[in-house]
């Protein structure tokens, strides 16, 4: 009788030891997998697809570790500057479960990152609109919620843009200004840019274009009214139709200036802005720091560090302008 007792303690204590065992077992099966899971980001975007800035981002990454394909998936999405895709597209991006969301192309593509999801982390790639205004972040120091990342306020750059085009021009007087009417243009016409003409002794007068068979009409329109100038905002509708822009001002020989390098690039004359390959590469060290356990609440929102001024060369030959020679020793980059 105590033998069978003794027994059925011994049978006992293996059947709990093996159940141990085996709970342990699939702890560190799950550890495992989760150990090698490839993380998942997704990129959302307005602009177009072709663009530089997701491969800063590649470099980025690539320089801390990361290599697509391998060690980490990136799943692009592009609306490609129509504004009414990006809703749908963020929604594509929560279906594949990403683990982070890399937001670039201005407000309208956040916002619809952050009407998405309050969980999943979100980084900002450098929008020109301040993010507590728009109600994305609680504080540049402390964002809280889900969103951090780096914002450009560019827009306060417009005061600057407008003092280089007269001293590159100076017999400009008056400025067309052609943008898109969305929060950053808005706000960058109302308040940032008339401040900066007065001061500049400049006349700006704001031409919208709200979609892109709008841009022949404007174009036509600033034929008769013959500016002196052209300042040419920041917008995925804009960037869409770079080549449009830049065409128009070199065969009106117009002067331009532009909110980003893009625009140069293209064919813009100028431009300056704060330097967006260096933004969008530190957008990688956001998605590093997240993948290693950072929570976005407490990663500060990081503003400009770099910023350059660019010029095209070529276009001021093709306009007949010879650019001023102590601005190109300014010049972070010039194409010739």
């Amino acid at each position: 009788m105590r033998r069978s007792k003794q027994a059925g303690m011994t049978i006992k204590t293996i059947v709990s030891l093996l159940v141990g065992l085996a709970l342990a077992f699939s702890v560190h099966l799950a550890d495992a997998q989760q150990a090698g899971k490839v993380p998942r980001i997704g990129y959302l975007t307005s602009l177009s697809s072709i663009s530089a800035r997701h491969e800063a981002f590649r470099q980025g990454l690539s320089e801390l570790g990361y290599i697509e394909g391998k060690n980490i998936v990136i799943e692009y999405r592009y609306a490609e500057g129509k504004q009414d895709r990006l809703p749908e597209l963020a929604a594509e991006l929560l279906r594949l479960k990403v683990d982070i969301i890399v937001v670039g192309g201005g407000a309208l593509a956040i916002r619809a990152a952050k009407n998405a999801t309050k969980t999943i982390p979100i980084v900002m790639g450098g929008s020109g609109i301040d993010p507590v205004v728009a109600g994305f972040v609680e504080s540049l120091a402390r964002p809280g919620g889900n969103v951090t990342g780096i914002t450009n306020l560019t827009r306060e750059l417009g005061g600057k843009r407008l003092e280089l085009l007269k001293e590159a021009v100076p017999k400009v007087v008056r400025i067309a200004v052609l943008y898109e009417p969305v929060p950053g243009s808005l706000r960058e016409l109302k308040e940032v840019l008339p401040a900066a003409a007065r001061a500049l002794g400049l006349t700006v007068r704001s031409w919208e274009v709200r979609g892109t068979d709008g841009f022949e009409k404007v174009f036509a329109a600033l034929s008769k009214e013959r500016p002196d100038g052209l300042y040419v905002t920041t917008s995925p509708l804009m960037t869409a139709n770079l080549k449009r822009t830049v065409g128009f001002a070199s065969k009106s020989r117009l002067p331009s200036v532009g909110s980003n390098t893009e625009y140069v690039n293209a064919g813009g004359l100028m431009s300056y802005d704060a330097d967006t390959a260096d933004g969008y590469r530190r957008v990688a060290t956001y998605v590093d720091k997240i993948l290693k356990g950072a929570k976005p609440a407490d990663l500060p929102v990081q503003q400009p560090t770099k910023f350059e001024l660019v010029f095209n060369l070529r276009t001021a030959k093709q306009i007949g302008l010879t650019i001023p020679q102590s601005l190109l020793y300014r010049a972070d980059k010039v194409i010739k």
